[in-house]
């Protein structure tokens, strides 16, 4: 008897299930709040110097506010005033003839900036001046965020194989929570950057928890559907980021409403089951036969576990050893985990890096920040529906590795299109990015599959710290264009289509077993199961 076999007679996807996704999806929903708040908080709005100042008698008090800032602040050829500097002197012959601006002196803004706040009422930009020379640390936080993301998924991903799913996901509710509320209290610059830096490590866990948790309560023939079911919570929170920072436009109360989702979340945690198979894999069959109890309750098959005790479950899954704790040295101990942790390592950092290279290749729609994002979650949509209609008719491999070529060749098209030709880029680069999207849903659900039960956090923490590594190289790359205007794009094709054949090598894991031993994936001969191979194996 296998856990497949024991998960079907009590209904793998029944009412316990959906129970189980809907209370993780509430605290999912705070994912793309703050993987993408950095783009709200941290717009830098139309600006120019604090010419008040500058008063220097009763010629310049009679000026309208247009004429001050003529004599005041050098415009720009697209007719707007300079962000950074003021003429060193009044120039009030520009009154009558604005085209006389050679040999003029400037220096820096010497008295702070005054701001455009028709979009939002204050930012991060405006609240400390991260303008000019310290523009910079405005961008920064992106960086620091995602650097508390990449080192959570590698403490939480060892975590959670240690301790277990259910307590260590409280631990990244209670994270992120504390320092995502803290970061709207922030009083200056550093205190907000350590406060993200935090928010991001805690949730890291939340992120690859709860996928982890809900596949291996499902069984195989849901898989697919609950694996992208679970990951529509990130394009629905991605159209709706907008719509909340269009109403909350302050950035400490946008923080904190980014951050209010787990406050509900921790309540409805109480009701969260632990992971049976993880339970089972280190020898604690009693507290697995209860969940699994709980399960066939909820889902009207009470009676199968009733008959079934816990010393007969525990002959489900043979554990290698009771006392091994695992650790990402397991990763590359054995040939083929060795294999395995190489080759979603490359294809994780290709993801990563393509996607989020997409989104800083594809052309504005011209549109406001709010609508361009609601846009930008709304094509992410079809990419879900896309790879839930393909996933049960070709398989895993095949679609990660097509995903990852599409999204290549929409990279490499893309350079061939004139930059006259707007609309085109704008469709092709949607398309690439729909496609990428594609990739990192599949991705999640397909390394899901192929890592262990005793190490499939361990796997998932390692992936994704190599995906955050992908997501700082992205900016990096752009950098290139530098060099020469193509050489971003041909490095971004090169790195979907080098992920695309890593893919290629994985093992297909279609109608497949969950492995829950690392020796279950030494094993080459993999066994697909039938329906009617579950019945008569019990």
């Amino acid at each position: 008897m296998k856990f497949e076999n024991v998960l079907a007679e009590v209904n793998g996807f029944g009412r316990f299930q959906l129970r189980t996704i809907f209370l993780m999806v509430i605290g999912r929903l705070t994912l793309p709040f703050h993987f993408l708040l950095n783009n709200f908080i941290a717009f830098v709005p139309s600006h120019h110097c604090n010419i008040d100042s500058l008063d220097d008698g009763e010629v310049f008090r009679n000026l309208s506010q247009t004429q001050k800032l003529v004599v005041s602040v050098p415009f720009q050829q697209d007719g707007t005033p300079d962000s950074c500097q003021v003429f060193a002197e009044l120039q009030y012959h520009l009154l009558y003839n604005s085209s006389i601006i050679t040999d003029l002196s400037t220096v820096p803004c010497q008295n702070g900036w005054v701001y455009d706040n028709s979009t939002f009422k204050s930012n991060l930009a405006t609240e400390w001046d991260l303008v000019c020379d310290k523009r910079k640390m405005n961008k920064a936080m992106a960086t620091i965020f995602f650097i508390g993301v990449m080192l959570g998924a590698a403490i939480f991903g060892y975590l959670s194989d240690r301790f277990g799913r259910k307590r260590t996901l409280l631990v990244s509710y209670v994270t992120t929570t504390l320092f995502g509320f803290a970061s709207a209290f922030s009083h200056n610059f550093t205190m907000f950057a350590v406060m993200r830096f935090f928010t991001g490590l805690g949730i890291s866990g939340i992120s690859i928890i709860t996928v982890a948790l809900c596949i291996e309560w499902v069984d195989i023939k849901h898989r697919t559907a609950v694996g992208i079911f679970l990951s529509m919570d990130w394009s629905m929170g991605v159209a709706l980021l907008p719509v909340v920072a269009y109403f909350v436009n302050d950035w400490r109360y946008l923080t904190a409403t980014a951050t209010a989702p787990l406050l509900p979340a921790m309540i409805a945690w109480w009701w969260l089951p632990e992971s049976a198979r993880w339970l089972m894999s280190n020898g604690k069959v009693s507290s697995a036969h209860f969940y699994l109890c709980k399960c066939a309750e909820l889902n009207g098959r009470k009676q199968f576990m009733t008959e079934l005790k816990p010393e007969i479950l525990s002959s489900v899954i043979l554990v290698e050893n009771d006392n091994r704790k695992y650790s990402y040295l397991d990763l590359v101990k054995t040939a083929r985990m060795k294999r395995l942790a190489l080759l979603t390592g490359i294809v994780w950092f290709g993801v990563a890096c393509t996607y989020y290279g997409i989104s800083l290749n594809v052309d504005g729609f011209g549109v406001n920040i709010f609508l361009t994002q609601f846009i930008y979650g709304a094509i992410e949509i079809p990419a879900k529906i896309f790879v839930f209609i393909t996933l049960n008719k070709i398989g895993r491999r095949l679609n990660q590795s097509g995903t990852l070529v599409l999204t290549g060749l929409c990279i490499f098209c893309n350079m061939f299109i004139p930059q006259e030709l707007g609309l085109y880029r704008t469709v092709v680069g949607a398309l690439g990015k729909m496609f990428a999207e594609g990739a990192f849903t599949v991705v999640f659900l397909y390394t899901t599959e192929l890592y262990p039960t005793v190490m499939r956090q361990n796997g998932l923490g390692y992936c994704s710290f190599m995906a955050r590594v992908g997501v700082s190289v992205s900016p990096l790359i752009m950098l290139l264009e530098d060099v020469w205007l193509l050489l971003p794009s041909i490095v971004f094709s090169l790195v979907a289509f080098a992920a695309a054949v890593s893919a290629s090598f994985l093992t297909e894991t279609q109608n497949i077993r969950l492995p829950e031993t690392i020796e279950d994936v030494e094993q080459t001969r993999r066994r697909s199961i039938s329906t009617s191979d579950e019945k008569s194996s019990l």
